[in-house]
């Protein structure tokens, strides 16, 4: 394995550097409302450090430019090893809780994906929700950008980084000549996009600690809650309003708010076709909703119907996972509909998951090109979206991306059927966990929670996850003889 120490030395610095995470946390329980476990972080924060620092010292000489093996595993590795120090903490601090359930309630927050197999929520230590929610804000953008961030100060290129995890199919398009530049950009973009909405949910009445966590897990589009009714618990509209106008922002690529920076326009946001198809899915579903809430009188007027209805859509659509309502008690077509819209709605570079809306437009362009060509075989029909015409490259990523997505699907849901859970549940816990939305249905719907499941269906489910945030190839690579081959 020396040939991959570059990438475990880097993996080195980033548990290192993750270590100092457990301030957060720990600096509330000493200053803030208590909850007596400053001991717990002091300890996660000294142990991962120390275990950061052997794997340093044992690869500090590995210094070689990475390559894309190199990215791939490194990538993986971190997802795979951050949620098991950042599960430590909870299983300290919750009584009764096992290293099965403390590692989903990690991996979930890394991956923002914001299920959860707590209940009990409001009886947490605050510095335990604290830490729930700020894996969110951490995982949201990706932690490999911040480790892309600081490479060239470690004399190591992030490209391939950059490559295996930056969401989305079309990775080649830097946004500045320096990639370290364009991660330091993103991550401006987000801290920014991250104040407004702590200081708006400030403003709407919540307090400063359930601000900071439902800033965390807004911008996340991850959707954990300091709460069992999670938005529900204020029964407020101008929160609501607040979580929808930030959970729709934060659905669309940052790398488009740095472009319009940069060029101080809007051009490049309400130009991209992505975006654009973005919004009309998103409207259209809100307007279906609130249609079907006042047709079924579900409930009594339009300003209710269309708050509900929004907030629903934003919520599950972006992946996000807020809920102020149990929906499945509402017209069996939209919590269906609500799932499905969460597979594919947000952009691409968004915090959110799924297969994300660009790889649907390739795919309905592609469908189109070959129904021309089986009436007009010869005709030169390139796949394009708006201007650009899509490489044949890119093409294939995402036919071979819909297959394995497709592939992974139907393993982990007869293997969650085999385990003896019912289809509903399986097949939507699945669905939310590839797709990093949250809640599914069944047992697992928006007033239940994932504690309902077995030991050996919450490995699955935390597998789902680290596929879903990975986007199933960056992991899948791994598995081919090829990888491994010198």
């Amino acid at each position: 394995m020396k040939r991959f120490a570059p990438a475990f030395l880097v993996l080195s610095w980033v548990v290192m550097g993750f270590s100092f995470a457990f301030f957060v946390p720990m600096a509330w329980d000493w200053f803030g409302e208590g909850g007596g476990h400053a001991w717990v972080w002091g300890w996660c924060f000294a142990f991962t450090l120390a275990t950061g620092a052997w794997l340093w010292v044992r690869t500090r000489h590995a210094h070689r430019e990475l390559t894309v093996r190199d990215g791939f595993l490194l990538v993986t590795l971190v997802w795979v090893v951050l949620p098991a120090y950042a599960s430590l903490p909870l299983m300290f601090t919750i009584h009764g809780l096992g290293f099965t359930d403390a590692y989903f309630e990690a991996m979930s927050g890394l991956t923002a994906t914001g299920a959860t197999a707590l209940a009990g929520l409001d009886l947490l230590a605050p510095s335990v929700n604290i830490w729930r929610c700020f894996l969110q804000l951490i995982g949201g953008l990706g932690v490999m950008l911040l480790a892309v961030a600081i490479l060239p100060f470690l004399g190591l290129g992030g490209a391939q980084l950059y490559k295996a995890e930056v969401p989305g199919p079309m990775k080649e398009q830097r946004l500045t000549p320096r990639l370290a530049e364009t991660a330091r950009g993103l991550w401006s973009v987000y801290f920014v996009l991250s104040l407004a909405c702590f200081l708006a949910y400030r403003a709407g009445g919540m307090s400063w600690s359930d601000a900071f966590m439902h800033m965390c897990t807004t911008l996340g589009l991850g959707g954990m809650s300091s709460h069992d009714q999670s938005f529900g618990y204020w029964n407020s509209p101008q929160l609501e309003w607040t979580a929808v106008l930030f959970m729709l922002l934060a659905g669309i690529s940052f790398a488009r708010y740095f472009m319009l920076w940069r060029q101080r326009s809007l051009s490049p946001v309400l130009k991209d076709t992505e975006v654009r198809a973005y919004f009309g899915t998103l409207l259209a579903a809100t307007v279906l909703v609130t249609s079907m809430l006042l047709v079924e009188q579900v409930v009594e007027g339009f300003p209710q119907a269309l708050r509900q209805a929004a907030f629903q859509v934003l919520s599950v659509a972006t992946t996000t996972g807020y809920a102020t309502t149990d929906y499945l008690l509402w017209p069996s077509f939209v919590p269906v509909l609500l799932l499905f819209l969460g597979c594919f709605v947000s952009c691409a570079g968004s915090t959110g998951g799924g297969i994300k809306m660009v790889r649907v437009l390739v795919l309905v362009k592609i469908a189109q090109r070959e129904l021309v060509r089986i009436i007009h075989p010869r005709v030169v029909y390139p796949v394009a979206l708006g201007r650009s015409v899509v490489p044949a490259d890119v093409i294939a990523a995402v036919m071979a991306f819909m297959l394995i997505y497709g592939g992974a699907m139907v393993v982990l849901t007869m293997l969650m059927l085999a385990s003896g859970l019912d289809v509903v549940t399986a097949f939507t816990a699945i669905v939310a966990c590839l797709n990093n939305i949250g809640p599914g249905m069944g047992k697992v719907g928006p007033s239940g929670n994932y504690g309902a499941l077995n030991d050996f269906q919450i490995w699955l489910c935390s597998l789902a996850m680290l596929l879903g945030r990975l986007e199933l190839l960056s992991v899948m690579v791994l598995f081919t003889p090829q990888f491994w081959r010198r």
